[in-house]
Protein backbone atom coordinates (compact mmCIF):
# COMPACT_ATOMS: atom_id res chain seq x y z
CA UNK A 1 0.00 0.00 0.00
CA UNK A 2 1.48 3.30 -1.24
CA UNK A 3 0.48 6.97 0.28
CA UNK A 4 0.14 9.96 -2.28
CA UNK A 5 0.50 13.43 -0.83
CA UNK A 6 -2.13 15.69 -2.96
CA UNK A 7 -1.21 19.33 -3.59
CA UNK A 8 -4.03 21.76 -4.79
CA UNK A 9 -3.95 24.91 -3.14
CA UNK A 10 -0.69 26.32 -3.49
CA UNK A 11 1.55 27.11 -5.96
CA UNK A 12 5.08 26.29 -7.31
CA UNK A 13 6.95 27.48 -4.65
CA UNK A 14 4.84 26.78 -1.99
CA UNK A 15 4.72 22.97 -3.30
CA UNK A 16 8.38 22.63 -2.85
CA UNK A 17 8.06 24.04 0.47
CA UNK A 18 5.65 21.22 1.61
CA UNK A 19 7.58 18.24 -0.14
CA UNK A 20 10.79 18.98 1.01
CA UNK A 21 8.97 18.36 4.54
CA UNK A 22 7.51 15.22 4.06
CA UNK A 23 9.35 13.62 1.33
CA UNK A 24 10.90 10.80 3.27
CA UNK A 25 7.23 9.12 4.53
CA UNK A 26 5.03 9.62 0.76
CA UNK A 27 5.66 7.17 -1.95
CA UNK A 28 3.74 9.70 -5.11
CA UNK A 29 3.47 13.51 -5.20
CA UNK A 30 0.24 14.82 -7.27
CA UNK A 31 0.14 18.27 -8.90
CA UNK A 32 -3.54 18.87 -8.06
CA UNK A 33 -6.01 19.88 -10.94
CA UNK A 34 -5.94 24.24 -9.55
CA UNK A 35 -1.74 23.98 -9.04
CA UNK A 36 -2.34 22.67 -13.25
CA UNK A 37 -4.45 25.40 -13.74
CA UNK A 38 -2.79 28.06 -11.75
CA UNK A 39 1.07 27.27 -13.07
CA UNK A 40 0.46 25.06 -15.90
CA UNK A 41 3.07 21.58 -16.36
CA UNK A 42 5.69 24.04 -15.28
CA UNK A 43 4.98 23.05 -11.73
CA UNK A 44 5.31 19.38 -12.81
CA UNK A 45 8.24 19.34 -14.08
CA UNK A 46 9.70 22.07 -11.43
CA UNK A 47 8.09 19.36 -8.76
CA UNK A 48 10.11 16.31 -10.43
CA UNK A 49 13.15 17.96 -11.11
CA UNK A 50 12.95 18.84 -7.31
CA UNK A 51 12.74 15.82 -6.39
CA UNK A 52 13.58 12.80 -8.74
CA UNK A 53 13.10 10.06 -6.61
CA UNK A 54 9.63 10.89 -5.77
CA UNK A 55 6.61 9.38 -8.47
CA UNK A 56 4.86 12.57 -9.76
CA UNK A 57 0.98 12.28 -10.76
CA UNK A 58 -0.27 14.97 -12.83
CA UNK A 59 -3.78 15.53 -11.83
CA UNK A 60 -5.19 16.36 -15.41
CA UNK A 61 -8.34 15.04 -15.18
CA UNK A 62 -8.13 14.23 -18.80
CA UNK A 63 -11.90 14.41 -20.75
CA UNK A 64 -10.59 14.93 -24.76
CA UNK A 65 -7.79 14.39 -26.57
CA UNK A 66 -6.16 11.58 -24.15
CA UNK A 67 -2.88 10.36 -26.02
CA UNK A 68 -1.80 14.48 -26.31
CA UNK A 69 -2.27 15.04 -22.89
CA UNK A 70 -0.62 12.46 -21.62
CA UNK A 71 2.12 13.00 -24.09
CA UNK A 72 2.74 16.63 -22.91
CA UNK A 73 2.42 15.56 -19.22
CA UNK A 74 4.76 12.99 -19.90
CA UNK A 75 7.42 15.83 -21.35
CA UNK A 76 6.74 17.75 -18.22
CA UNK A 77 7.94 14.41 -16.51
CA UNK A 78 4.87 12.98 -14.98
CA UNK A 79 4.85 9.34 -13.92
CA UNK A 80 1.07 9.07 -13.67
CA UNK A 81 -1.68 10.99 -15.33
CA UNK A 82 -5.28 11.04 -14.62
CA UNK A 83 -8.02 10.55 -17.09
CA UNK A 84 -11.87 10.84 -16.12
CA UNK A 85 -14.17 8.06 -15.92
CA UNK A 86 -16.85 9.77 -17.54
CA UNK A 87 -15.00 10.15 -20.15
CA UNK A 88 -15.46 8.06 -23.60
CA UNK A 89 -13.87 4.67 -23.89
CA UNK A 90 -11.40 5.99 -27.05
CA UNK A 91 -10.52 8.76 -24.85
CA UNK A 92 -8.57 6.65 -21.89
CA UNK A 93 -7.61 4.05 -25.13
CA UNK A 94 -5.39 6.74 -26.38
CA UNK A 95 -3.94 7.67 -22.95
CA UNK A 96 -3.21 4.09 -22.25
CA UNK A 97 -1.52 3.85 -25.30
CA UNK A 98 0.24 6.81 -24.92
CA UNK A 99 1.50 5.90 -21.76
CA UNK A 100 2.50 2.55 -22.27
CA UNK A 101 5.36 4.08 -25.02
CA UNK A 102 6.88 6.35 -22.19
CA UNK A 103 6.77 4.22 -19.38
CA UNK A 104 4.06 6.24 -17.91
CA UNK A 105 1.01 4.92 -16.18
CA UNK A 106 -2.46 5.91 -15.91
CA UNK A 107 -5.03 6.45 -12.87
CA UNK A 108 -8.84 6.98 -13.98
CA UNK A 109 -10.69 8.81 -11.35
CA UNK A 110 -14.34 7.57 -10.99
CA UNK A 111 -15.53 11.28 -9.70
CA UNK A 112 -19.09 11.85 -10.46
CA UNK A 113 -19.41 8.01 -11.99
CA UNK A 114 -23.19 6.76 -11.62
CA UNK A 115 -22.60 3.31 -12.18
CA UNK A 116 -19.20 2.64 -9.63
CA UNK A 117 -18.43 -0.69 -10.16
CA UNK A 118 -19.93 -1.11 -13.65
CA UNK A 119 -17.65 1.47 -15.02
CA UNK A 120 -14.26 0.38 -12.64
CA UNK A 121 -14.95 -2.83 -14.76
CA UNK A 122 -15.31 -1.16 -17.82
CA UNK A 123 -12.18 1.05 -17.42
CA UNK A 124 -9.92 -2.01 -16.36
CA UNK A 125 -10.47 -3.97 -19.12
CA UNK A 126 -8.98 -0.85 -21.06
CA UNK A 127 -5.38 -1.70 -19.42
CA UNK A 128 -5.92 1.28 -17.09
CA UNK A 129 -2.75 1.09 -14.17
CA UNK A 130 -5.08 2.77 -10.94
CA UNK A 131 -8.98 3.00 -10.59
CA UNK A 132 -9.66 5.90 -8.03
CA UNK A 133 -13.32 6.71 -5.90
CA UNK A 134 -12.94 9.91 -5.54
CA UNK A 135 -15.10 12.41 -3.09
CA UNK A 136 -14.44 15.71 -4.20
CA UNK A 137 -14.19 18.86 -2.88
CA UNK A 138 -17.79 19.51 -3.18
CA UNK A 139 -18.95 15.67 -2.18
CA UNK A 140 -17.48 16.33 1.15
CA UNK A 141 -18.95 19.58 2.11
CA UNK A 142 -22.23 16.90 1.70
CA UNK A 143 -20.81 14.31 4.16
CA UNK A 144 -19.66 12.03 1.52
CA UNK A 145 -16.86 9.50 1.63
CA UNK A 146 -15.91 6.83 -0.53
CA UNK A 147 -15.57 4.05 1.53
CA UNK A 148 -18.75 1.79 -0.34
CA UNK A 149 -17.36 2.58 -3.48
CA UNK A 150 -13.79 1.58 -2.84
CA UNK A 151 -15.57 -1.84 -1.28
CA UNK A 152 -17.51 -1.51 -4.85
CA UNK A 153 -14.64 -1.36 -7.30
CA UNK A 154 -12.20 -3.91 -4.91
CA UNK A 155 -14.86 -6.43 -6.01
CA UNK A 156 -14.60 -5.81 -9.95
CA UNK A 157 -11.40 -4.62 -10.92
CA UNK A 158 -9.13 -7.18 -11.90
CA UNK A 159 -6.29 -6.19 -13.39
CA UNK A 160 -5.41 -2.58 -11.99
CA UNK A 161 -5.03 -1.45 -8.51
CA UNK A 162 -7.37 0.47 -6.52
CA UNK A 163 -7.14 4.07 -5.16
CA UNK A 164 -9.47 6.26 -2.88
CA UNK A 165 -9.15 9.93 -2.72
CA UNK A 166 -11.12 12.42 -0.91
CA UNK A 167 -11.52 13.50 2.30
CA UNK A 168 -8.90 11.12 4.44
CA UNK A 169 -7.79 12.35 7.74
CA UNK A 170 -5.60 10.44 10.44
CA UNK A 171 -8.74 9.66 12.46
CA UNK A 172 -10.31 8.06 9.35
CA UNK A 173 -7.34 6.64 7.95
CA UNK A 174 -7.49 3.28 10.16
CA UNK A 175 -10.95 2.58 7.82
CA UNK A 176 -9.54 3.22 4.37
CA UNK A 177 -7.09 0.82 5.39
CA UNK A 178 -8.84 -1.70 6.39
CA UNK A 179 -10.74 -1.27 3.31
CA UNK A 180 -7.44 -2.28 1.37
CA UNK A 181 -6.74 -0.51 -1.28
CA UNK A 182 -3.58 0.26 -2.94
CA UNK A 183 -3.01 3.63 -2.87
CA UNK A 184 -4.31 6.32 -0.19
CA UNK A 185 -4.39 9.71 -1.42
CA UNK A 186 -4.45 12.13 0.96
CA UNK A 187 -3.99 15.85 0.65
CA UNK A 188 -5.85 18.62 3.46
CA UNK A 189 -5.36 15.40 5.93
CA UNK A 190 -1.18 16.18 5.99
CA UNK A 191 -0.91 20.06 4.36
CA UNK A 192 -4.03 21.27 6.70
CA UNK A 193 -2.00 20.05 9.46
CA UNK A 194 -0.14 22.41 11.98
CA UNK A 195 2.97 20.04 12.10
CA UNK A 196 2.59 18.37 8.13
CA UNK A 197 5.92 16.38 8.63
CA UNK A 198 4.13 14.44 11.57
CA UNK A 199 1.01 13.70 10.21
CA UNK A 200 2.74 12.38 7.16
CA UNK A 201 5.49 10.20 9.19
CA UNK A 202 2.16 8.78 11.35
CA UNK A 203 0.50 8.02 8.14
CA UNK A 204 3.19 6.48 6.22
CA UNK A 205 3.25 4.32 9.63
CA UNK A 206 0.05 3.49 9.36
CA UNK A 207 -0.07 2.20 5.98
CA UNK A 208 3.22 0.72 5.63
CA UNK A 209 1.68 -1.85 8.32
CA UNK A 210 -0.70 -3.09 6.15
Amino acid sequence: MKLQLALDLVNIDGAKEIVSEVAGFIDIVEIGTPIVINEGLHAVKAIKEAFPALTVLADLKIMDAGGYEVMKAAEAGADIVTVLGVSDDSTIKGAVEEAKKSGREILVDLINVKDIAARAAEVDALGVDYVCVHSGYDHQAEGKNSFADLQAIKSVVKQAKTAIAGGIKLNTLPEVIAAGPDLVIVGGGITGESDQKAAAAEMKRLVSQA
